[in-house]
């Protein structure tokens, strides 16, 4: 018999799901179960007291996910689970950020498509909602390069073929490389608008500590490769 202050302090209840061997499927390097999980609970009164209503309740439906992807950690220990949920990346613009500058190349290219290069008059890059969200490119590594070089490219046309000058800045691009929303997207996808991206040269350590940050996202997510795990990107200060 307890207070309701002792029932909140801290209690918990752990539950072990085992999934049978043999369920997963392959994908190229990925091995993958995904699974809905609704647990049911049944509330009893202390002796001498009552309860109304139906005990029996339902807990809010959860989404476990088990991959053994190569790229990701754990994967020569048996993989790993992750809650199959749409994950927020999330950039600072303050000065004392190292990622400020991407920081601002994305906020400017989400608030004013318009003043960002190339020119699109109808620029509305994904990764702002969940109903267009960001989707990672790992396997196809041809594709990541053809994303970079279209976005250095861009670069090098509307910034001058110095626009790193002499190492000290990158091209930095948004949607990122490493997504199928890329800058060469349009190439593999008829469905993708060309230029519906943007480049900005920034500072060589900003972009840098951005692409840290990416990288440890999709590790500490286990972001897999493939239209099935997409994610958003949110700018604060």
């Amino acid at each position: 018999m307890k207070t309701w202050a002792e029932l909140l302090s801290g209690e918990t209840l752990k539950q072990t799901l085992t999934a049978p061997a043999g369920q997963a499927g392959m994908a190229g390097s990925l091995r993958e179960i995904a699974a809905v999980y609704q647990a049911a609970i049944t509330l009893g009164p202390p002796p001498g007291w009552g309860l109304e209503g139906d005990p029996n309740h339902s807990l809010p439906m959860l989404p476990p996910r088990w991959d053994e992807a190569d790229y990701l950690p754990a994967s020569a220990s048996g993989g790993a689970a992750v809650w199959s949920i749409m994950g927020i990346l999330k950039y600072s613009t303050k000065t004392s950020a190292p990622e400020h500058a991407v920081a601002a190349h994305i906020k400017k290219v989400f608030t004013k498509p318009g003043l960002t290069l190339p020119p699109f008059s109808r620029k509305k890059v994904p990764g702002q909602t969940a109903d267009e969200p960001l989707t990672r490119l790992y396997t196809d590594t041809e594709r990541r390069k053809k994303n970079r070089n279209r976005a250095v490219w861009n670069c090098v046309k509307y910034f001058g073929a110095d626009y790193s000058q002499s190492g000290e800045r990158q091209c930095d691009e948004y949607p990122f490389a490493t997504t199928y929303q890329g800058a060469a997207g349009p190439d593999f996808d008829p469905y993708q608008d060309r230029n519906n991206f943007s480049v900005m040269p920034i500072a060589k350590g900003s972009n840098e500590a951005a692409g840290i940050l990416l990288g440890q996202f999709y590790d500490k997510n286990r972001m897999i490769d493939g239209p099935d795990d997409g994610f958003l990107v949110k700018i604060t200060s």
